[in-house]
């Protein structure tokens, strides 16, 4: 029996990596999928795989950090499917600098992305999801939704380079414990997944230095092989996650059987802690 048939799921930067693996996790357990990526090919790709399961979806490709993008996402999961039961706040990139070279725009970047567009998206789904608590609470109805916020283990213990995404992650997790206690009531669960190493385009072992463009900004993709294999000989189960096993941790907080857990934080690192 597929345990979230009937629910819709919100997952941004799930055209890629763990939020895709995290997207086609939920559909596969019977969940309507609203899919978010900067991109629009990799969103409908994940969009058409999701249908091809037999399970309803709808790509909405764009910039998490645009002002009106929580409404946009709401809205259009609201209109094609009618509800809001489960949000992943996946979406995001490092921004690595050492903190005297580390510029305002680096840092802003990383609060913006990590930080302000979860909120925003979170305050948006607010507008649906405490009315229709309400109302379910009134005809004696208990209805659980969940929300999971993806954080780090940078978030958890710091990063040497990034004090612009670990403050940022760091951030995440204050948000998520916030809401636990306003959400309580409306019968929302906010958790928080903070991965560690886990294997995707931007941590994989490089030879040599690759970037990408990023909404405008020039970020490093890949960690070179010499760090990669001294950050997996830390992991006591000896390897990086892949995105199924980082997607799996996720799928905990979603399913029924957390209900009762809320306030959380579950490190998805194999054992590896900073």
């Amino acid at each position: 029996m597929a345990r979230l048939e009937g629910k819709t799921a919100y997952v941004t930067g799930g055209g890629r990596g763990i939020g895709r693996a995290i997207a086609l996790k939920l559909a596969s357990e019977g969940a309507n999928i609203v899919v978010n990526d900067l991109d629009a090919d990799p969103a409908q790709e994940v969009a058409e795989a999701i249908r091809a399961m037999g399970v309803k979806a709808l790509a909405l490709p764009g910039s998490v950090t645009e002002p009106d993008f929580g409404d946009r996402f709401i809205k259009a999961g609201v209109d094609a499917f009618g509800g809001v039961d489960i949000i992943v706040n996946n979406a995001g990139y490092t921004f690595d600098s050492m903190i005297n070279k580390m510029s305002d725009r680096q840092f802003d970047a990383m609060m913006d992305v990590h930080l302000k567009a979860p909120f925003r998206i979170l305050r948006a789904a607010s507008h649906f999801i405490i009315p229709a608590a309400k109302e379910e609470a009134a005809n004696g109805f208990e209805v659980f939704r969940k929300v999971v916020n993806i954080s780090s283990v940078a978030g958890t213990g710091g990063n040497i380079g990034q004090a612009n995404y670990a403050s940022a992650k760091a951030g995440v997790i204050g948000l998520t414990k916030t809401l636990s206690k306003e959400w309580g009531r409306y019968k929302v669960n906010v958790n928080c997944v903070a991965f560690g190493m886990i294997a995707t385009r931007l941590t994989e072992a490089v030879e040599e230095k690759t970037t990408i463009n990023v909404e405008g900004n020039e970020v490093n993709i890949g960690i070179p092989a010499k760090v990669v294999e001294g950050f997996e000989a830390m992991i006591p189960i000896g390897r990086s996650g892949t995105p199924e096993e980082a997607a799996g941790g996720v799928y905990l907080f979603c399913c029924p059987e957390s209900d009762f857990v809320s306030g959380q934080v579950l490190v998805v690192g194999g054992g590896f802690a900073l």
